[in-house]
């Protein structure tokens, strides 16, 4: 028989297999109703936004990320010609909420003769409560907390090795100290609900655990309290069992073989007053800068705070604000889409209460969520954000494509997975030095919109260098929106002096 008629007959066999059990199956009724062709519809709906991504969608449309924001991310973590001809693709009077930079006349000169473009804090972490190991950190841009186990170890190793380089902090996310967080960077321990690291066996928080964590890891220089994200506010999580490697047994100190859940509150505290206990206890014993993380919701919790640390005898050293856009952690979609303020609205109304009651000087304030753009990042200094941290944006330099497949364990790029096929298309080396590129490249490009505005560090920009147009050929006063009539946004006048004098020494 010739070899041809076998193949065909191979075929005819499958297909009427497959038209079988079409016309037997009870779960989906299109595939009963339109045997084999019904398989198209579930084939295009799995591909879809991938088709949408690379042939659908324009260069602004898709979300989170738009095509033009991922090269330009891709252009500057390789090093390539990241900009772009022709002028803006951007209907500017048309659009709402378009944000503008007024530039100066005169606008800042400087060399920029450091190729790695050092960008320091202009305020010093720990100093207002005199922390014994205050520190001022040498870069504004940083990696946000991204837990080992969320991601894998050859994207934890890469981001590390990238930080070491860039010269900025690693935030590790609340899945603890790994072997991976261990390649050189300066790193931001951050403890979350379930203490991993720093817990006893029964999961409650011990003093003892952090202590040993800290001397296994003395790149720690600043320790985070997570109090929520912007991904899933007020929700905790569960790692299951059959993902809990040896590893990430080690790095969060829990038992392999259980489910490992996250309560969504601390049993270490419950109310404002209580927490600042916990903070300087931790910052008395380690020495240690202690703030906090947490989205936006209900303002009672930032107010009472405000109050506990008006006689200046407690205080957190600074305060990470996560937008509600944020989304590095898998969550279902309703807390995605609608639980806690997005990022611009949630830092003005904390950031204000801090300012009214002239405490905002005392505290470094961080921004986190979808700043990892130059317009997006001094956008967020203007309204008074001392440094920011980015996580997905790094994870775009690392290789990720956006597939939206991070709650899979199945990412096509090795990032967020521990599939061993995977995770070896990702070379921790070569990632390293692209995420490297792209913090030196952010820390550049926000330099040079600074001196446009005619300063020269992004600290001494306020709300009066934006414009916010309204879509219908005017302009919003951006004070008005956000209730800054009253509120001081650049740091102290030292600290503004220092930075200055700083700044002038790299030139």
């Amino acid at each position: 028989m010739h070899w041809s008629l076998i193949v065909l007959l191979i075929l005819a066999a499958l297909v009427t297999a497959v038209l079988i059990y079409d016309l037997l199956q009870k779960r989906h009724a299109i595939l009963h109703n339109f045997p084999i062709i019904g398989h198209f519809r579930y084939l295009l709906e799995k591909i879809g936004p991938e088709l949408r991504q690379y042939i659908v969608t324009d260069n602004d449309e898709e979300r989170p990320f738009s095509r033009d924001q991922r090269r330009w991310v891709y252009a500057s973590s390789k090093k390539e010609n990241n900009y772009f001809g022709f002028g803006t693709d951007n209907d500017l009077e048309l659009t709402p909420n378009y944000l503008i930079l007024k530039q100066s006349t005169f606008p800042h000169s400087a060399k920029l003769p450091n190729p790695s473009h050092p960008l320091p804090c202009a305020k010093v972490i720990g100093a207002a409560r005199e922390r014994k190991k205050a520190f001022r950190p040498a870069s504004v841009v940083n990696v946000s907390a991204m837990s080992f186990g969320s991601l894998g170890r050859a994207a934890v190793e890469a981001m590390n090795r990238g930080c070491a380089i860039a010269g900025c902090m690693h935030n590790t996310g609340e899945g603890g100290v790994s072997i991976h967080h261990k390649h050189g960077s300066d790193l931001m321990l951050q403890i979350g609900t379930g203490y991993f690291g720093c817990r006893d066996e029964e999961g409650n928080f011990s003093m003892d655990v952090l202590l040993e964590t800290l001397a296994g890891a003395p790149h720690v220089k600043a320790i985070e309290i997570k109090l929520s994200q912007g991904a899933k506010p007020g929700l905790g999580g569960l790692l299951p069992k059959e993902k809990i490697t040896h590893e990430i047994s080690e790095a969060r100190g829990i038992p392999m073989g259980v489910d490992c859940a996250s309560p969504a509150s601390h049993k270490a505290f419950d109310s404002a007053d209580s927490m600042l206990d916990f903070v300087e206890h931790i910052a008395s014993v380690t020495g240690l800068p202690v703030g906090i993380k947490s989205a936006v919701g209900q303002l009672d919790f930032w107010h009472d705070l405000a109050e506990h640390m008006a006689d200046g005898q407690r205080g957190v050293d600074f305060i990470t604000i996560d937008g509600g856009e944020g989304g590095t952690g898998a969550a279902p979609l309703v807390f995605s889409d609608h639980v806690a303020l997005p990022f611009k609205i949630a830092f003005a109304r904390v950031y204000s209460i801090f300012s009214h009651a002239n405490l905002a000087d005392k505290i470094v304030f961080i921004g986190s969520a979808k700043l990892g753009f130059p317009m997006d990042a001094l956008f967020a200094f203007g309204l008074g954000c001392d440094m920011i941290s980015v996580a997905r944006e790094a994870m775009l330099s690392i290789g990720c494509i956006q597939a939206q497949n991070c709650h899979t364990g199945h990412c096509p790029a090795g990032v967020a997975t521990h599939n061993e096929w995977l995770m070896q298309g990702l070379d921790p080396t070569l990632k390293a030095a692209r995420l490297a590129n792209y913090v030196v490249t952010l820390r550049y490009e926000i330099l040079r919109l600074c001196h446009a505005a005619g300063h020269s560090h992004p600290a001494l920009v306020t709300t009066d260098h934006f414009e916010i147009l309204d879509g219908q050929l005017g302009s919003t006063s951006f004070k008005k929106t956000f209730g800054y009539e009253r509120v001081k946004q650049a740091p102290c006048e030292i600290d503004c002096e220092e930075i200055t004098r700083i700044m002038a020494q790299a030139d």
